[in-house]
């Protein structure tokens, strides 16, 4: 029986790209100088950590990290923006978190749509991902093109499919 899995990844060297051209580009800026700023990615625990003079500076770092992640064809809603914390008069930091998988409300919200499609696929929860089976595989095909018109709050990849 054909079958796919529905799964959210995120390139962690496409993002190290983003995070890198990131830093060029606030070294290049004119605004930026004389100000201490810094953005690094944190690749085990999967957070980008921003640090810079002000709300303002902190928040048109994260607009150039997404805009370079949009760049390297890094879905931005993979990325979980924090709140910016003020920890003195000139420091103010902000947390990015990177999300992977699909969380349970998720996969059961995706689950159900399927269900409620009243098509002959038998989409199943395995932990951070959802397999769907099926008889054939222009249904496999129609629900992958289904699943992407909607809007999920994570992006959605498709592999492993087997005829």
């Amino acid at each position: 029986m054909p079958s796919l899995d529905v799964v959210s990844t995120v390139d962690l060297q496409s993002l190290a790209n983003a995070v890198n051209n990131t830093k060029r580009e606030i070294a290049t800026r004119y605004d930026f100088r004389g100000v201490k700023t810094e953005i690094d990615l944190d690749q085990k625990e999967k957070s980008i950590h921003v640090v810079s003079g002000d709300e303002w500076k902190v928040t048109t770092v994260k607009d150039m990290l997404v805009s370079q992640c949009i760049r390297q064809k890094v879905d931005p809603k993979s990325l979980e923006v924090g709140k910016i914390d003020t920890v003195s008069t000139s420091i103010a930091k902000l947390d990015i978190k990177v999300n992977e998988g699909i969380s349970k409300e998720i996969g059961q919200k995706i689950v159900k749509y399927i269900k409620g499609l009243k098509v002959k696929l038998q989409p199943a929860i395995l932990d951070n991902k959802i397999r769907i089976t099926g008889k054939q595989i222009d249904d496999l095909q129609e629900i992958m093109r289904l699943l992407n018109e909607q809007d999920w709050g994570v992006p959605l990849q498709f592999v492993n499919m087997k005829s």
